[in-house]
């Protein structure tokens, strides 16, 4: 059974998980690992489905309702005999016969879920509720991304996972951040009720190629300005901090999570920690050094300082990042270039 490290305490769900499909127990013929990622159109959900893939004994089940997913994302995949690619929301029952599920699904850029907050916070709750009778329905082991945004604007710095946040339940962010901490909530209850197994990851702010390039987070708005020649808008006072994940370093912690034997939450980040300034003074610097910077007004409930202790995903995973801020801001530059000139000549 997995342990259950919840707040910091080290517990055992007593509860036994329900069985899996009798295929796992096969004696005459070992079936392929079934795997449905939702969200596997977005960002950090397609460089997971290309990892997934890259094992010969998984099948890849992507449900995605394209929000703020992409086709283009998971072409290179699309008609191979073991990937299949779903239009559904989360919010509606989904059938399906798997073994695991990683549970992506959510707006996760302040400008889609404050475009729509109740769609955010649907498909935080209901959305997690349908994938938790999923995995309860037919045994499957399930891996919610929940976010560092649980933790609030912290009064604790650096966050490690024992930390309950501070968190402002009804500002314009709340969608997301209280809807996070619903999901957390319902797959503890799953978990010591039902038996479920789960696996929570906390992950920070994540950077890479496929970003949707005008989303609003702070490295695609950097690097899109850059590139367009346009003043990098910092939000005042700047001093405000950000740690910086890359997607593939990322996508390593969620799989060696959703394989280990820990239920977490466990943090999963970059704990290296720059200010606004310092991530635009150095995209400035890679990029383009005769753009200027710009301030602007902040947005409300911004938090201040975020950086994940990550001594967890150390000892327990065996999880570090190795791509640093400098190596991975040109590789997801050379990607931005590339779309932006393909936006042009269209």
């Amino acid at each position: 059974m997995a342990n259950n490290s919840s707040n910091g305490v080290h517990q055992t769900t007593t509860k036994s998980p329900p069985l899996p499909s009798p295929l796992r127990f096969s004696k005459f013929f070992q079936s392929n690992m079934r795997i449905l990622v939702t969200g596997g159109a977005g960002f950090i959900g397609s460089h997971l489905v290309d990892r997934l893939m890259e094992n010969e004994k998984n099948e890849v089940i992507v449900v995605d309702n394209y929000f703020t997913g992409s086709k283009d994302n998971l072409k290179k995949w699309i008609g191979h005999p073991r990937f299949e690619l779903i239009r559904h929301d989360v919010t509606e029952t989904l059938l399906v016969e798997v073994d695991r599920i990683y549970h992506l699904a959510c707006p996760a850029s302040p400008i889609f879920y404050k475009y729509n907050p109740v769609k955010t916070i649907k498909t935080n709750v209901i959305g997690t509720l349908n994938m938790l009778g999923l995995a309860k329905r037919v045994g499957a082991r399930i891996l919610l991304t929940s976010t560092s945004e649980v933790y609030g604007d912290p009064l604790v710095h650096p966050q490690p996972e024992s930390y309950w946040g501070n968190v402002n339940p009804i500002g314009v962010r709340s969608c997301y951040d209280e809807g996070k901490r619903v999901a957390e909530t319902l797959m503890f209850d799953y978990h010591r009720q039902h038996g479920i197994e789960i696996r929570i990851a906390r992950i920070f702010n994540t950077y890479g190629p496929r970003m949707n390039i005008d989303d609003g987070r702070v490295v695609s708005n950097f690097i899109a300005q850059a590139l367009r020649d346009e003043p990098l808008t910092v939000q005042n006072p700047g001093t405000q901090t950000r740690s910086f994940c890359y997607v593939s370093d990322m996508v390593d912690g969620l799989i060696r999570l959703m394989e280990g034997e820990h239920t977490g939450p466990i943090n999963i980040g970059n704990p290296g920690e720059f200010t606004m300034l310092e991530l635009a003074e150095t995209v400035k610097e890679l990029i383009n050094p005769g753009v200027e910077i710009k301030r602007v007004e902040n947005t409300p409930d911004d938090p201040r300082q975020r950086k994940p202790v990550i001594t967890k995903a150390k000892e327990l995973l065996g999880w570090e990042p190795k791509i640093t801020l400098r190596e991975g801001l040109p590789l997801m530059e050379e990607d931005f270039r590339l779309r932006l000139g393909a936006a042009k000549k269209n």
